[in-house]
């Protein structure tokens, strides 16, 4: 399968070139309720559309509407999203202050022995050399033969992110590896501004008061402070958890996660750093939940997610500052609520969702982006094909709402296989019962030591996340039987594994210092031939 930006491109490309017409557009007048992150990035997407020009977007934003960044990281989709729209990353990166991830860690959250610790590796071309060595091993030791078969041994993205490596081969070393992105949400929010504007995006500053509904229940127009009325044709509900079009105007059920997350809350917390900058996410499970560890080129984002139901705010932040060792330090904390949980229609008759207003899964995987540029890439192609009618809506709806149900059940597996006993929060994670009928079957298949490919590819189980993703989760996670009943493999041992680390090894050497690489960001070549293959 080519890597997800690939994707991405090619499906823009190829639905532009089918939909491009010198007509008009099915409406003429956009307006994007709220800013940030998700609302520039939909206005971008929107502004960069077959019909350009022929369509009016405007962005209005409160200015007594702060921007809640929670998380500072993303998916290898935001890669797509900035090629797509010819931004280079020498121009993006140092102003919003990023830096290059290659994937997550997540720490302490199995006490497994040998796997107290794995990396969630984003893909790579040399993968294509060890996936099937490391996928062989699992299903070996999942039917008790004695082999290696933690995922840290088999890619080249964890070795990169352990020797702080930025994920950018040498023009000499013809292998590329995919990779996301941590930043100041703040500042690329104010990035992605400027860059609307000058696309011919409008922007109006005012708060909106009320939300006008016509005789048919569609959104009319906006009453905003001062007494000034705003029409439009469609609208894109921006507005973060408050939700005031799809929500609150237009009463769209939520259908909340609670039964299956926890985690309801989050404390952010900066420190400076001058260091080596590690090119990952490094997740660590603490009493009551989880702590992120973010890398920037001038500080670490730091946070905890937890749950409300298990400790208080300032258990919380007790807890995080503890866990920092910075109990005495003066550096003030923020709290955050979070809504966990999606809306049952993220297009609900002339008004799409977008952003934390169409729901938000925690940040554990770093998604809330990915959800925004996927949801805004569907609307913008509905647009140019013209078609918005009832059909189109609900086969929008049932692709967005797949990719939220397959991302929420790939957080849960996380949770539910942790093995910690400290607390009664990690207990209760473990003990919960409440999984989707295709996350059981995924389950059960893995422990009856039956290969789980064919469920991911036929989509049965496992949407939203490749082949790659789910074995490193369950075999980095140690879901392998007891120990004690391995027996010596009757190879032995089945696979080279001094190749394979002399191979990563060997490639690592291609890869420059992550701090130095930031410092002399290069363009983007300007062509490229290389895909990238997740199996």
């Amino acid at each position: 399968m080519p890597d997800t930006a690939t994707v991405f491109n090619q499906t823009v490309t190829a639905h532009r070139a089918g939909s491009r017409t010198e007509g008009e557009p099915p409406v003429k007048k956009i307006v994007v309720v709220g800013g940030g992150t998700a609302g520039w990035m939909t206005a971008m997407l929107l502004a960069d559309s077959a019909y350009g020009a022929r369509l009016q977007v405007t962005v209005i934003e409160s200015p007594q509407v702060g921007i809640v960044g929670v998380g500072e990281g993303s998916t290898p989709w935001l890669r797509g999203f900035f090629e797509g729209l010819g931004i280079e990353e020498s121009e993006w990166m140092p102003a919003c202050h990023a830096t290059y991830k290659s994937g997550i860690t997540f720490d302490k959250w199995s006490t497994r022995p040998g796997f107290e610790s794995y990396f969630h590796a984003f893909a790579s071309m040399l993968d294509n050399m060890t996936m099937t060595q490391f996928v062989d091993n699992v299903h070996r030791r999942l039917d008790r033969e004695d082999v290696h078969a933690h995922p840290d041994r088999y890619f080249i993205a964890a070795r990169l992110a352990r020797d702080c490596l930025a994920p950018k081969p040498r023009r000499s070393f013809p292998f590329d590896v995919w990779y996301g992105y941590h930043f100041d949400a703040v500042l690329l929010g104010a990035f992605l501004q400027r860059k609307a504007l000058e696309r011919g995006v409008h922007h109006v500053a005012r708060h909106v008061n009320t939300v006008t509904l016509d005789q048919r229940g569609d959104i009319a127009s906006l009453q905003l402070e001062g007494d000034e009325t705003l029409a439009a044709d469609f609208f894109v509900d921006c507005t973060g958890f408050a939700s005031l079009l799809i929500g609150k105007a237009l009463k769209t059920p939520f259908v909340p996660y609670a039964e299956n997350l926890f985690n309801d809350a989050a404390i952010a917390l900066p420190t400076p750093h001058d260091g080596p900058i590690m090119s990952q996410t490094i997740s660590t499970a603490l009493r009551h939940g989880w702590a992120w560890k973010i890398p920037l080129t001038n500080r670490h984002g730091n946070g905890y997610v937890y749950s409300t139901a298990f400790c208080s705010p300032d258990e919380a932040e007790t807890e995080l500052r503890s866990h920092l060792g910075l109990l005495d330090a003066d550096i003030p904390a923020r709290h955050l609520k979070m809504r966990v949980g999606r809306v049952t229609r993220h297009w609900n008759r002339n008004c799409v969702a977008i952003g934390l207003s169409q729901g938000f899964i925690e940040p554990l995987e770093a998604t809330a982006l990915l959800f925004v540029q996927k949801t805004a890439a569907l609307l913008v192609e509905a647009l140019e094909k013209g078609d918005l009618g009832e059909t189109v809506q609900a086969s929008f709806n049932e692709a967005v709402n797949g990719q939220f149900e397959g991302t929420r059940d790939y957080i849960v597996t996380h949770y539910k296989t942790n093995t910690r006993s400290d607390t009664d929060y990690w207990r209760a994670n473990a003990a919960n019962t409440n999984l989707s009928e295709p996350l059981q079957r995924l389950l059960k298949t893995w422990l009856a030591s039956r290969p789980i490919i064919g469920g991911i590819r036929q989509g049965s189980f496992g949407r939203g996340y490749p082949v790659m993703s789910w074995y490193s989760l369950l075999a980095g996670m140690g879901l392998f039987p007891d120990p004690g009943e391995m027996r010596p493999s009757a190879i032995d041992p089945p696979h080279d594994l001094a190749a394979i680390d002399n191979l990563i090894g060997r490639s690592a050497m291609n890869f420059p210092d992550h701090r130095e690489l930031l410092q002399r960001i290069p363009m983007k070549p300007k062509e490229s031939s290389l895909q990238l293959y997740l199996w």
